[in-house]
């Protein structure tokens, strides 16, 4: 909702629900490879250990957000998996890494212009040495429909990918939250499946995508109940649609909160802005509230990064920086039960990239 709030054209959250988050500057935080997609976080050894990627995984480490260093190339062991972008980590209480990653599939339509139009996918990897290098566990989610290669978004002919993941307070089960970017239109946007914990080590058909109101849909080939289902389908030049959510618990709120970013109204995606979305409980997809939106344009994966030692990606407080990609200028603020209105730096832009 566009209000004038006393400087200018801002945008601002009404009281839609008793939890607030606010957007604020902050002195600026750089992660030190490029993030081409959401960048999974995990502490171990005191230090923190970030991934970034732009078809290659890079690991840094470090405290402090702003001060990471040793920036090394990741390694998938024994796997012909390329390009991979590692999108979503957790780590056992053994030291074990797991991960999963996005893949794009070049195969299936010619050339473009100067680029492909790609099908990603979704796989799992693990790690015994603490996220240096990992094992391919295999594809967990796929779309099963034939991919469009008239596809007039510029990047994607059908495929999953582009998510976040995240275990439940009661460590029984991974959700993963993804793009739907082929099928029919009433099946493309963002998507949930889920994992039992104890299935993580053999992650291949353990994977369930919601449908109809059940988790029973294959993750390899099964249909889909988006959350957030697009407005105009991707295939479209005109495409409408939620894209890349990340997810993380916020103990401030006592609830999950989703980053969106919204692509419209014309081909390679353009940020319209980020989003924001609530739920108290992963199990019910039907939970999340209507995307409001936080910051008008903006850049490509948006994330929150909690700031107390142990915060990573899929945990925060009610303070966390606020990334785009590789940068962060800002810091989230969550406030529960606060009233009125919150006013948000105006068109808060920020250079977007993508997969190529």
């Amino acid at each position: 909702m566009l209000l004038r709030c006393g400087f200018g054209i801002v945008l601002c959250a009404m009281a839609v629900w008793a939890q607030k988050v606010e957007v604020v500057s902050a002195d600026p935080v750089f992660f030190p490879g490029v993030a081409d997609s959401n960048s999974p976080i995990h502490w171990a050894n005191g230090k923190r250990y970030v991934y970034n990627s732009d078809g290659l995984p890079i690991r840094s480490e470090g405290v402090e957000l702003g001060a990471m260093r040793y920036a090394r190339a990741t390694y998938l062991l024994e796997s012909t998996v390329s390009p991979w972008w590692m999108e979503a980590t957790f780590r056992d209480d053994d030291g074990t890494i797991y991960g999963w990653y996005h893949h794009e599939q070049y195969s299936f339509c010619p050339m473009i212009g100067d680029r492909y139009t790609a099908v990603p996918v979704i796989g799992a990897v693990v790690s015994k040495d603490n996220g240096h290098t990992f094992r391919d566990l295999g594809i967990v989610l796929s779309d099963g429909h034939e991919p469009y290669c008239e596809t007039k978004n510029g990047f994607f002919a059908s495929g999953h990918g582009d998510f976040s993941v995240i275990i439940d307070r009661q460590k029984k089960n991974f959700y993963f939250f993804f793009s739907v970017y082929g099928g029919p239109t009433n099946e493309q946007g963002v998507a949930v499946a889920r994992m039992a914990y104890e299935d993580r080590a053999t992650p291949t058909g353990k994977v369930w995508k919601y449908r109809d109101d059940t988790w029973e849909s294959p993750g390899i080939g099964g249909k889909v109940t988006p959350i957030f289902t697009v407005r105009t389908p991707w295939e479209s030049a005109n495409a409408d649609a939620f894209w890349g959510p990340s997810v993380h618990y916020n103990r401030e709120l006592g609830e999950f909160v989703m980053l969106l970013n919204r692509a419209c109204c014309v081909p390679d995606w353009p940020a319209e802005g980020i989003y924001i979305s609530f739920n108290a409980d992963l199990d019910n997809p039907k939970g999340w509230g209507e995307p409001e939106k936080i910051v008008d344009g903006g850049g490509w994966y948006p994330m929150a990064v909690g700031l107390e030692t142990g915060d990573t990606d899929k945990e925060a407080g009610a303070r966390a920086r606020f990334f785009m990609g590789s940068d962060s200028h800002w810091e989230l603020i969550f406030r529960k039960g606060q009233t009125g209105v919150l006013p948000f730096p105006a068109r808060l832009r920020a250079k977007p990239g993508r997969k190529k």
